[in-house]
């Protein structure tokens, strides 16, 4: 018995020196424990989506819609900084004063309540959405098994688009796509609306995309943008090659109106930019939907690919090769563990494809192509 209170005693003690925290910390794995009990309940993960995780999306888009940089970008510069700094402090009074076991059970208790109010927040606010309906099922789309042929004349309809929408579009003296960055994020709050006339599931309202101030720094890890959950903002790298970049905005805001899956964004966004009567939008996304065909059809049937890349105007040839020169510079090892921490990710939330459910697209763009779209 007395050993016993001895270790609740103990245990109260410890409890007392950061009582807050401990509290967070239960709340967290509280959190956590939720989202693995709903994960696999198709019709609770969904009514949590529909009920909580959405509004709360639109809420805070709203919100942060207001400020016209990224506060995502500026919470994880400060959440970085913040981190160095009370690890310094730490350190500092270990050195300068008693109690150091004490202060190192805080700092490691303070940063793992963080890790795990982060993980589980994120958790709860965009990994649920990968285990509620998918947008396909939610607008009706059927997909089947492709073939080479299929894939062949959808991938020649896109070069189509892309080859007659490649002069309509600014250029620089090289011939490579041109238009500013100020042009392309002033158009993309309306790029929605006829897609969602098409697909009504989309409805939602017209924000705007966060360039990054740090995008250099996301090419180097390989991300064009990501959707931040926290805040319900669509952040955009600008530093990458200009020619996807109104594909990526698209993409971005898809996920922005609660299209998860990485291979549904995609092909959100070029039904969004094709149809939506702006030529920046018309051509970039058809240059991601031809991209994205062209390297599933290159799998499939080199002759075909070769066939239908001969096809493509010159104009056309130098944003492909400025994008993959681009690209090229960063293959380093941050990039390549970035990739493979990101592909786990979308394995772990049930993205079976990993990184290649971005070329996942193909199946969603044939079967609208030949469903007659």
């Amino acid at each position: 018995m007395r050993t016993q209170e001895r270790r609740r005693g103990k245990l109260k003690q410890w409890f007392l020196l950061c009582p807050a925290r401990h509290i967070v910390l239960l709340l967290s794995i509280l959190g956590l424990a939720l989202f693995y009990a709903l994960r696999n309940q198709r019709e609770l993960v969904n009514a949590f989506v529909q009920g909580i995780v959405r509004p709360y999306h639109r809420f805070l888009g709203m919100v942060t819609n207001i400020f016209p940089f990224s506060l995502a970008e500026w919470l994880y510069a400060a959440l970085g900084a913040l981190v160095l700094v009370y690890i310094i402090y730490t350190v500092v009074q270990m050195i300068r004063k008693k109690g150091r076991w004490a202060r190192l059970y805080k700092v490691l208790l303070s940063l793992l309540t963080a890790g795990l109010v982060i993980f589980s927040g994120y958790s709860l606010l965009w990994s649920s959405l990968y285990y509620a309906d998918s947008f396909a099922e939610r607008a009706g789309i059927g997909v089947k098994p492709v073939s080479a042929q299929e894939l062949y004349d959808t991938t020649v309809y896109y070069a189509g688009i892309v080859n007659a929408a490649s002069g309509k579009v600014q250029r620089d003296a090289n011939g490579v796509f041109d238009a500013s960055v100020q042009d392309i994020f002033a158009a993309a709050p309306g790029i929605y609306a006829n897609a969602v006339e098409i697909f009504p599931v989309l409805a939602g309202r017209d924000l705007r995309p966060k360039p990054m101030v740090f995008s250099k720094l996301m090419s180097e890890i390989n991300f064009t943008g990501f959707f931040f959950p926290f805040t319900g903002e669509a952040n955009l790298n600008i530093d990458a090659p200009r020619a996807f970049l109104p594909a990526t905005v698209a993409h971005e805001l898809a996920h922005q109106r609660g299209v998860a899956a990485e291979d549904e964004a995609n092909f959100v966004a070029v039904i969004a930019g094709t149809k939506s009567g702006n030529d920046m939008y018309v051509y970039s996304s058809a240059l991601l939907a031809y991209n994205e065909l062209a390297n599933a059809l290159y799998g499939a049937d080199q002759e075909l690919y070769y066939k239908v890349a001969g096809t493509l105007n010159a104009s056309v040839i130098a944003d492909l090769s400025a994008n993959g020169a681009y690209w090229a510079q960063f293959q380093t090892k941050a990039a390549a563990v970035s990739a493979a921490v990101y592909g786990n990710f979308l394995q772990s939330n049930g993205q079976e494809l990993g990184m290649k459910s971005y070329g996942a697209c193909v199946d969603l763009l044939v079967a609208w192509y030949e469903a007659g779209k």
